[in-house]
């Protein structure tokens, strides 16, 4: 069974409620539909009910009536939901009108949800920005305590099973911090690892990569990635994690060996975490295309709960993937 299969059947045998706030876009509601008939969540739906239900028939989406609808301009608690964002925001110097016209926005309703306890997570991004799906994320739902830095994670399932946990590896941060500082890059490494944990269900051993190993290079960048390993060894000393590490160091047990010996990650690595984004999100990509590697993600880490954001050219089946996902965060 593979790891998603396994994930699919926990998120089976305990649903959560997920909420999609783009309840009218077409892919979205394709993935419900599935989502839906293998009784993977338990779904809510943000959007004109009418619209929902003739999308759904026009393209024969017959589970789609099992999902909960919520109606932002009929639904009876969105009077609870603008008070509640009014007291979030109010020192911001948010008024009652803005709360008010602000909580109909699908994208800030669904965190309100999730803040009242209505719903256990949430998935957007099909026709949203990343930056329009994270702020209201940022506002009412908020970071873990001890975490100040949201950070966005893709599982590799990669066709070389020497490699991280038979195949399987965590990449981050490949999608939100351009220039993490080396506090942000020890936080990215921690979420990564608990990523490692809760979702692939691996004990994480994590390499903060560098273009030096054991200071085989001196530079200024190589000084952060360093700092960010011993911080992040502060935070969490039982965390296997070792750095600075490059990738072929991280990953291949005789250049581990060679270039970092007596490390308990070199060679070994599954998690691998990037210095900065553009090494992150060409690395993810890179491998994607050049190996036949399935990405899966990016799983946002960090939250007080489940948000998570696709990409706007997502397929049918990534947005089921991501629910499957979001749903295990939840759990």
């Amino acid at each position: 069974m593979s790891l998603l299969d396994q994930m699919k059947e926990r998120a089976g045998a305990n649903p959560q409620r997920i909420v999609l706030p783009e309840g009218t876009e077409l892919r979205t509601l394709k993935a419900a539909d599935i989502t839906l008939k293998e009784k993977n969540a338990k779904l809510i739906l943000i959007g004109n009910r009418e619209e929902i239900l003739r999308l759904a028939n026009e393209n024969g989406l017959t589970h789609i009536g099992e999902a909960t609808i919520v109606d932002p301009a009929s639904d009876p608690k969105m009077e609870h939901y603008a008070s509640m964002l009014y007291e979030l925001r109010k020192m911001k110097g948010m008024t009652p009108e803005e709360a008010t016209k602000l909580a109909q926005n699908p994208l800030y309703l669904a965190c309100l949800m999730i803040k009242n306890g209505d719903a256990d997570g949430e998935l957007a991004g099909a026709q949203n920005t990343t930056g329009d799906v994270l702020r209201p994320a940022f506002q009412i739902v908020k970071t873990k305590p001890g975490i100040s830095v949201v950070s966005g994670a893709f599982l590799m399932f990669t066709p070389t099973p020497q490699y991280g946990e038979n195949g399987l590896l965590i990449f981050a941060d490949c999608a939100v911090n351009p220039n993490p500082s080396a506090r942000e890059l020890a936080e990215i490494a921690l979420s990564s690892a608990e990523t490692a944990r809760a979702i692939a269900g691996i004990e994480p051993r994590v390499a903060m990569l560098s273009f030096s190993t054991k200071g085989s290079a001196r530079h200024e960048l190589v000084d952060k990635v360093t700092e960010a390993t011993n911080i992040a060894k502060e935070m969490n000393p039982s965390l296997m994690i070792d750095g600075e590490l490059q990738a072929d160091a991280a990953l291949v047990p005789e250049v581990g060996k060679s270039k970092a010996p007596g490390s308990p990650v070199a060679g070994q690595a599954n998690v691998l975490v990037f210095p900065d984004l553009q090494s992150g999100n060409i690395g993810y990509k890179m491998v994607e295309r050049f190996s036949g590697t399935k990405a899966v993600g990016p799983i946002l880490q960090g939250m007080a709960a489940p948000i998570n954001d696709l990409s706007r050219g997502c397929s049918v089946d990534d947005i089921v993937n991501m629910i499957v996902i979001t749903a295990n965060q939840a759990i």
